[in-house]
């Protein structure tokens, strides 16, 4: 008698519970069919089956059967003796040839490595590298810049710094070339800052997957485009698309020209004796930058240009680092162990519980902003550095300034009677004569 599994028997168990509710009429066929996971045709197959040889019609008949593609085990002893006794320095496809020509035995090149890899004779390689397709460039400056930092030692000794450079898509023009001790959120903004004052609005930027451009849930998956960073809002806020690479080949132009710099800049320093970082920064700034867009620039494929005047006076916000805060009871703003006080001002009485935003500048400063308001300026160091412009007097009880009266106005403006037009003919002609009263003639009575 044939021996059945238990997981078979419990199996054909929970079928034989699904086929008998059916029959029963509590579910309908299909929805049975959808119970067990198979189609409606299995359905109506295992019902016959049911009602003509009864529970047995259930089993999986091909449970304890030999699979006929199945390999003899002495035959995969064979190909593994020959292997290692014989062909140990042969490649996999010169081994599979072998075995045809002088053994006979032909069986697939892909058993035959898979029976290899498994038992340890053939290392596993990864699979093939991705085609790739050279991206032509873009036909006009402006449309897509690329962002890049590379870690190097470009004085040629222990020290190491990054080399932010941003170059253009269309021309592989260099726009911004400046080494910093890391490539971080305030190098990375201060570079965009000067490529948009000098050059205008672009299109979009192109990088790497680093913290400070994207925020990247999984290590090497997809970066989240609803959480920005600091350099994601600044990008944001100016409508420059921020474009991801998931490769350094995807970077390939920005790679080649680091690629030219590292073959060049350290020699470029020694020859002429630099050694710090200000005098290189200067160096590239006042004249390598020329040297090497003369020798590397490429002119476009089109004319024109996509960069547009930036018609913005607030990129002192913009780039920058900004932090959302409440102000205190005692109108002072809490940021990073320091306590910002915040003066009186003419938007409201008190600023308490409002919500503000704290900029962290570039250039170390600190403001306070409430909505398009500056309400306070600070130092690194939390110290105020431009007072709090003088209130009004205001009416004891009121909440509106006090305005002076016209006439008042007037006398410290140092305005005469001829002067003032505004004045009427009546007090003109009072003053001319005199300060003496002169009746109107209004008629009526």
């Amino acid at each position: 008698m044939e021996q059945i599994s238990a997981a078979e028997a419990e199996r054909a168990m929970k079928v034989q519970e699904v086929i008998l509710q059916a029959m029963a009429k509590k579910v309908s066929w299909w929805q049975a069919a959808e119970i067990l996971g198979i189609s409606e045709r299995t359905m109506r197959r295992w019902k016959f089956g049911y009602q003509t040889h009864g529970f047995r019609a259930l089993f999986d008949k091909r449970k304890g059967k030999q699979n006929w593609k199945k390999v003899p085990a002495a035959e995969v002893e064979r190909v593994l003796s020959l292997y290692r006794d014989q062909y140990y320095d042969l490649n996999v496809l010169h081994f599979h040839e072998k075995l045809a020509e002088e053994h006979g035995i032909h069986w697939s090149y892909s058993w035959v490595k898979n029976v290899l890899q498994e038992a340890g004779l053939v290392k596993k390689v990864r699979s093939r590298r991705k085609h790739r397709k050279r991206r032509p460039r873009k036909p006009v400056p402006g449309m897509m810049l690329h962002i890049d930092g590379s870690h190097h030692r470009w004085f040629q000794d222990d020290r190491w710094y990054d080399l932010i450079v941003i170059l253009d898509d269309a021309t592989s023009e260099i726009y911004y070339a400046q080494l910093v001790e890391d490539e971080a959120t305030r190098s990375v903004m201060a570079a965009i800052r000067e490529v948009v004052e000098k050059k205008g609005w672009f299109a979009s930027i192109y990088s790497d997957r680093a913290g400070h451009f994207f925020q990247t849930p999984k290590a090497g998956g997809l970066v989240d485009t609803r959480q920005l960073t600091q350099v994601g809002r600044a990008m944001k806020q100016l409508g420059i698309r921020m474009i991801p690479a998931y490769s350094p080949q995807a970077r390939g132009r920005s790679e080649r020209s680091f690629g030219t710099w590292q073959g060049r800049l350290p020699q470029e320093l020694r020859l002429r004796q630099i050694t710090t970082l200000k005098a290189a920064n200067r160096f590239l700034q006042q004249f390598y930058m020329d040297e090497f867009n003369r020798k590397f620039a490429r002119p476009a494929t089109q004319t024109g240009t996509a960069f547009l005047p930036l018609q913005r006076e607030d990129l002192d916000r913009v780039f920058s680092i900004q932090h959302e805060r409440i102000v205190n009871k005692d109108n002072t703003v809490r940021w990073a162990n320091l306590f910002l006080q915040i003066e009186p001002t003419l938007i409201r009485s008190t600023m308490a519980d409002v919500d503000v935003t704290v900029y962290e500048h570039l250039d170390g400063t600190l403001t306070v902003g409430y909505g398009p308001h500056t309400i306070g300026r600070y130092s690194a160091e939390g110290e105020r550095l431009i007072p709090a412009p003088p209130r009004h007097p205001t009416r004891e009880g009121h909440r509106l300034p006090f305005r002076p009266k016209r006439s008042a106005l007037r006398a410290a403006l140092g305005f005469t009677p001829a002067d003032a037009p505004l004045l009427s003919k009546r007090k003109r002609k009072t003053e001319e004569s005199g300060n003496k009263h002169i009746p109107s003639n209004r008629g009526g009575r």
